[in-house]
C-alpha cells in the first residue's frame, strides 16, 4: 500500500486554518512542518507536542487549533509505523473538529480522509474504503460535485481501487476526477495533469499503452507551456512516458528520455537536491532491469549519498536507498556488500519506521532472499517470519 498511502497524502502540514500567523502556536507548527520535510522526525514531533501544549493552554482543549495539531502527529505517528496512536489521534481529532465545526463541514472530510490514508497503509481495505466514500459524499455536500476537493476524493479512491485490482471502478473514477478538473481549471492548467498521471499508471498497468501514451504526451506539453521546459515537474512526466517505453521494450525511446529528465532536475534543482532522487532511481531501474548493472549502480550510490546529505544518516529515504543499492548487489552477486547494506538499511529503518511499518517488513524479505542465496536458510527463517507478524499487526491495526 506504499504508493497509495503517498499518493494520498492531503494534508497541509502547515494549516492554512485563518488564524494570526504570529502566535506561538503557529511558529511551533512551521517549525515542525519544516523539520518534518527535511525527514527529522524527531525533531517535528518535538515542536508538534510543543504546539499541542500551547494549542491546548492558550485556546482550550476542544480548539480547532488542537485538532490541526492533533492531525499533523497522527500522520507523523502513520509514517513511522505508530499506527494505533495515530489512530487514536485522528479521531480525537476528528471529535474535535465535529463539536466546532459541525458533522458535514469541509476540514471533517479532510480527516475522514486522512483516516482513509491511514487504513489503506496498514491493508484495512475496506475500512478505507468507507472512509473515502465517507469524505467524498461529505465534499459533494459541502461543496458540491464540480469541487477539486472531490476531484481528490475520486482520485483517493480511485487508486484504492488501483491497489485492488477493481481497474474498471478506477478509471470510471479517475476520469470523473479528470472532468472536473478540466471543467474548473481548463484543460491546460497544470492542476489537470494529477488526473492524467493516475489515469495513464492505470492504463500503463493495465498493458493499454496505446492509450497511456497520448496522455503522458499531454502532460509533457501541459507542464512544457505552463511551467516552461526546464521545469522538473517536465522531469516527472518525461520519466513516465521513459517507463512506459520500458515496459514495452523500447529500450532506444526510453534512454534518452530518462537522461533528459536527469538533465532538467539538475538544471532546475542542482546536483545535490533530493528532487533528483526520482530520476536516479527510475533510471537505475532501466539499467538494472536490461542488466547493465555497472551503468545502474552509480545512480543507485548517488541517490544514497543525496539521501544521506539531505536528511541524516537514519532518515527513512536513506532506508530506500540502501535497499535500493542492496537489490543491486545481490543480483551482481556481491553478497557480501550486499549483506553489509541490508543490516544497515534494517537499523536505519527500525529507527525511522519504527518497528512495526511495513515498509520494515519489506527490507526483512529483502534481506531474507539474499540469506536464501547464500544458503543460510536457518538465518531467513526468522526474518521471514518477523515480516509476517509485522504484516498481521499492521492489517489488524
Amino acid at each position: 500500500m506504499t504508493r497509495l498511502a503517498v499518493a494520498l497524502l492531503c494534508l497541509a502540514l502547515s494549516p492554512a486554518l485563518g488564524f494570526a500567523q504570529d502566535s506561538l502556536w503557529e511558529k511551533y507548527m512551521t517549525a515542525g512542518a519544516e523539520s518534518y520535510g527535511k525527514g527529522q522526525f524527531a525533531e517535528a514531533e518535538k515542536m508538534w507536542l510543543v504546539a499541542r501544549k500551547e494549542a491546548e493552554s492558550s485556546f482550550g482543549p476542544d480548539d480547532i487549533r488542537v485538532a490541526a495539531t492533533l492531525t499533523n502527529l497522527a500522520e507523523l505517528y502513520r509514517r513511522q509505523g505508530k499506527y494505533p496512536q495515530a489512530g487514536w489521534l485522528h479521531r480525537r481529532a476528528l471529535s474535535i473538529t465535529k463539536k466546532a465545526k459541525g458533522s458535514h463541514h469541509p476540514q471533517v472530510a479532510s480527516i475522514v480522509n486522512n483516516l482513509g490514508t491511514l487504513y489503506a497503509t496498514t491493508g484495512r481495505v475496506d475500512a478505507a474504503e468507507r472512509m473515502f466514500r465517507r469524505a467524498l459524499i461529505l465534499r459533494e455536500r459541502t461543496l458540491g460535485p464540480d469541487s477539486l476537493d472531490v476531484a481528490a476524493s475520486l482520485d483517493n479512491l480511485a487508486l484504492l481501487y488501483h491497489d485492488e485490482d477493481h481497474f474498471q471502478d478506477a478509471v470510471q473514477l479517475h476520469r470523473r476526477a479528470l472532468a472536473i478538473r478540466e471543467h474548473a481549471l481548463g484543460p491546460s492548467h497544470p492542476g489537470v495533469t494529477v488526473s492524467l498521471t493516475h489515469l495513464a499508471a492505470l492504463y500503463t498497468d493495465l498493458g493499454r499503452y496505446a492509450e497511456a501514451e497520448p496522455l503522458y504526451r499531454r502532460i509533457i506539453t501541459i507542464r512544457q507551456s505552463a511551467l516552461g521546459q526546464d521545469h522538473p515537474e517536465v522531469g516527472a512526466a518525461l520519466d513516465a512516458l521513459a517507463e512506459l517505453y520500458r515496459r514495452q521494450g523500447k529500450f532506444g525511446l526510453a534512454e534518452p528520455l530518462f537522461k533528459q529528465s536527469l538533465a532538467i532536475r539538475e538544471k532546475a534543482l542542482g546536483a545535490e537536491n533530493p528532487g533528483l532522487i526520482p530520476s536516479l532511481n527510475e533510471s537505475a531501474l532501466f539499467y538494472q532491469a536490461q542488466g547493465r548493472y555497472a551503468d545502474a549502480e552509480p545512480l543507485y550510490r548517488r541517490a544514497l549519498a543525496i539521501n544521506e546529505k539531505s536528511f541524516g544518516p537514519n532518515a527513512p529515504e536513506v532506508a530506500k536507498s540502501l535497499d535500493n543499492l542492496a537489490e543491486l548487489c545481490r543480483k551482481e552477486s556481491k553478497f557480501g556488500e550486499a549483506e553489509s547494506l541490508y543490516r544497515r538499511a534494517l537499523t536505519v529503518g527500525e529507527r525511522s519506521y519504527g518497528a512495526n511499518h511495513p515498509e520494515l517488513a519489506s527490507l526483512l524479505e529483502n534481506y531474507a532472499v539474499l540469506l536464501h542465496q547464500m544458503g543460510r536458510e536457518q538465518d531467513a527463517v526468522p526474518l521471514e517470519a518477523r515480516a509476517r507478524t509485522i504484516r498481521s499487526n499492521a492489517s489488524r491495526n
